[in-house]
Parts: structure tokens; sequence; C-alpha cells
């Protein structure tokens, strides 16, 4: 593998590249081409340093730069935020052939996504992910949204990326905790389609969770694969990338609960072992396999239980959920390892019953 790059290309509707490397921003130009004049560098607080070095390649190249520094986290999934990211925009005269750059974690590609699609209805957009959320979930695939006060990502866009650059050099800095929470979503690839996620985390989690590892890249290219080969197949969610909401209908849930105060692998982590548990008693899942989910995500020191009592609230957060049709929740569950199916119209007293095996 040495230094060299990887690409993974999306195809059909949403079609895009993503390149996994390491101190890769010289692949940025290229993705822009050279119709853009005029780029947004849309980023968070903690990678400013990260930014102002991409303006000054940007520069060096003949482009025109500007940045906007949004807040960290979900605080930067707000109308008020688009706005300002918009009025950057319309002072500057950005035209369609100009170009918008969401970099940080994947709360800002999910902004900058939704900024790009929504400014003269769709500049050109490049994601920077500098966190593993980032790289193997949030910023593949074209999902763009803000949130409410109603629920998360509840106003969004279908809007795919020309190229996501996702860059290893940037990890290098992370805390283990936010390695390990990102860890949640190539842990849900594992589950849905990748054994061989499953496998190499067992097999040692230090190394697995090591940025400069073997064993790390190649946990990020089989979770990257799955999104861009489910995606390519359906941009849109019609039907089989709904397999990719595996944990993350109670998962979301526990978010808004938390006020957007926990992070989103953490949630999700949750959401997993309740799925997991609403498999079993559906008759779906073996109890090895509920076994897994618990031994692979805990040794991740992922969280596995969230308290008793909160399930009415979570039920009705659920139930307002983008994910749910015509009132009607639906579930991704297991048949087995890499054999998703989904679950609709569960009666209610089997949800709770599931609660119940998660709630501590």
């Amino acid at each position: 593998m040495g230094n060299e790059n990887t690409v993974i290309e999306v195809t059909g509707e949403a079609a895009s590249k993503i390149i996994l490397g390491r101190s890769i921003a010289n692949e940025v130009p290229a993705a822009l081409g050279d119709r853009v004049a005029k780029i947004l560098i849309i980023h968070t607080p903690t990678v400013g340093r990260i930014a102002n070095e991409l303006r000054e390649i940007l520069l060096d190249s003949g482009y025109q730069a500007l940045l906007a520094e949004v807040p960290d986290a979900e605080s930067a999934k707000r109308v008020e935020v688009a706005a300002f990211c918009w009025q950057i925009m319309g002072q500057a005269d950005f035209t369609r052939t100009d170009a918008v750059i969401g970099l940080g974690g994947g709360a800002v590609t999910d902004l900058a996504g939704f900024v790009a699609a929504t400014w003269l209805r769709g500049v050109k957009l490049v994601q920077i992910p500098t966190t593993v959320l980032g790289m193997v979930d949030a910023a593949v695939g074209g999902k763009t949204g803000i949130n409410t006060a109603e629920g998360k990502n509840l106003v969004g866009a279908f809007y795919a990326p020309e190229a996501v650059i996702a860059d290893l050099a940037h990890l290098d800095t992370l805390p283990l905790n936010e390695i390990r929470t990102g860890f949640a979503e190539v842990v849900k690839c594992g589950f849905i389609a990748e054994p061989e996620i499953l496998d190499t985390i067992e097999a040692g989690v230090e190394t697995a969770t090591n940025t400069e590892s073997a064993e790390f890249r190649r946990l990020l290219e089989l979770a990257i694969g799955v999104k861009a080969r489910v995606v390519s197949e359906d941009f849109k969610e019609g039907g089989l990338r709904e397999i990719l909401n595996y944990g993350h209908t109670l998962g979301h849930a526990v978010e808004h609960a938390e006020r957007y105060q926990w992070r989103h692998g953490a949630a999700i982590s949750i959401g997993m072992v309740y799925a997991a548990e609403l498999g079993r008693l559906a008759g779906h899942l073996s109890d090895a396999v509920v076994d897994r989910h618990r031994s692979i995500l805990g040794a991740l020191e992922l969280p596995l239980t969230y308290p008793a009592g909160r399930w009415e609230g979570l039920l009705a957060t659920m139930q307002r959920d983008k994910k749910a049709r015509a009132g009607m929740l639906r579930f991704i569950v297991l048949d087995d390892i890499a054999k998703p199916r989904v679950l609709a119209g569960v009666d209610q007293s089997l949800l709770r019953f599931a609660y119940d095996e998660i709630a501590a």
C-alpha cells in the first residue's frame, strides 16, 4: 500500500470520488477544477490552522479563497449558521461556477453540503472531513442537512460533492475518544455488510484504532467502500440505502434527548445494541450475534445502555423521525451479520421489550 492514495468511486446519480491518503492537500485544486474562481472554506475553530494552510494552497493555485468559521459539532447545523455562510457568499458575489469546501467533522460537512446545495440552487462542493466519522460516513454519499428544534437533519438536500479528500494526517492529533466514537459507524458497516471489519477490531482494538496502522487504513477503506456501493445504487434512499440507518432510529432519538451534547457514535452504539435486541425479539437474530454487538462496541468503550424511564420521550421523537413513513416506524435489523432487513409496523410492546433489554 505504501503512501499511494486509494480512490473509491461513487457512481450513478451521486457520482463523485473519495481520495484516501496521507498529507494530500495538493489533491484539492485538481478536485475543484479550473472553472472555479471563488471558494468558501467552512471550518470549525479546532481546524483553523488547517483552514489557513489550505487557503494558502488555494491562493497559490490562483483561486480567491474566503474562510467562514462556524461552531463545533451540532451547534454548526442551524439555519442561522447557514445564513451566515450565505451572507459571506452574497457579499463576495459568488456565482454558479464558484465552490464550497467543508473542512471539519461530520456536522460541518453536513452544513457545508447544505450551503452548497442551496446557494444559487447548487454550486461545486468538495468535502475535507477531519474526523473518522466524517471520513466514513457524513462526508460520503451526498446527504446534507441542518437540525431544527423538532429533530435532527429534518431540513436538508441530497447533494453529491465533486470529491471527498480524506487525509489521514488530520486524524493523528484526534483524542482517542473521538476516534473510538467515530468507529461506531465503521462497526455498523461491519454488521450490515463487511464482516472483515468486525474480525479486525476483535483481533486488537488498539491496533485497529491506531491512525498510523495498516489495519486502521484498511478499516476506513472497507467502511467507505460499503457506503460508496450502497449510495451508487440508491442515492436518494428509495430502498437499499436504508440499510445505512442501522442503529440510527433510536440513536437519533438519543441525540435529540441529550440536546446533541453526545457524540453521534455514542448514540449510534446504543441504537445498534437496541436494533440487535429488537431483531432477536422479532425472531431474526441469534443470541451470539447480539452478544457480539456488546463485546465489540464495549471493547471500543462505547455505551451499551440508556436510562430506564426515558422510553416514552424517545418513542415520540422516533415517530417524528424522517425515516418513519405514514406514522409507521421502520427499523433496520439483521437476519445475520451482513444480512440486513427492514422491520416495519412493529408492535409497540415489542419495541418496549427491546428497550427494556438496554435500559440501565
